[in-house]
């Protein structure tokens, strides 16, 4: 009989643009008929055709043990409801086929942005404490079927991780 997982708390921070750069980029709102600059989402959807739709996700706490990257896109993800939400995050690492656990990081992230992740962030989330929250999503059409990598830390490390 095997033992029961680990579970390692992650402590949330808030994020800003500065504590998330290793990740991808935070975006807020701009002034209408400004120019495009480094403040606007840095997009790579070249590989393929740009999907974006609305998810609606139920309430599923704060606990995760698999982490997933996608390597041949950016990934855009915003809550439409102002609702505040969690994400983990561990940075881009293409040469490895597994995340660095020391790297993991999580953040709370207000409804009043959007994050973008770099190609090759390692992610798990949305998490909410909502009854529900619909979320804009942006990466190209066949994401989930050709380019969703993941890794599960139950299986290789018996271990769990809580946001807190």
């Amino acid at each position: 009989m095997s033992a029961l997982p680990t579970i390692q708390k992650l402590q949330s921070q808030l994020i800003t643009p500065e504590n998330f750069q290793l990740y991808g980029q935070v975006i807020y709102a701009s002034k209408d008929g400004e120019n495009f600059d480094q403040e606007d989402a840095q997009l790579n959807l070249k590989n393929g055709i740009p999907r974006f739709y609305i998810m609606r996700l139920q309430e599923n706490g704060r606990k995760f043990h698999q982490i997933t990257r996608h390597s041949k896109c950016t990934q855009c993800l915003g809550s439409l409801d102002g609702k505040e939400w969690l994400m983990a995050v561990c940075p881009p690492n293409n040469d490895m086929n597994e995340p660095v656990l020391s790297e993991i990081a999580a953040f709370r992230i207000p409804g009043n942005c959007f994050i973008k992740l770099e190609v090759g962030t390692w992610h798990a989330g949305p998490y909410i404490d909502h009854e529900f929250a619909d979320f804009y999503n942006l990466e190209l059409s066949d994401t989930n079927v050709v380019d969703h990598f993941s890794h599960d830390f139950l299986k290789s490390h018996n271990l769990s991780f809580e946001m807190i």
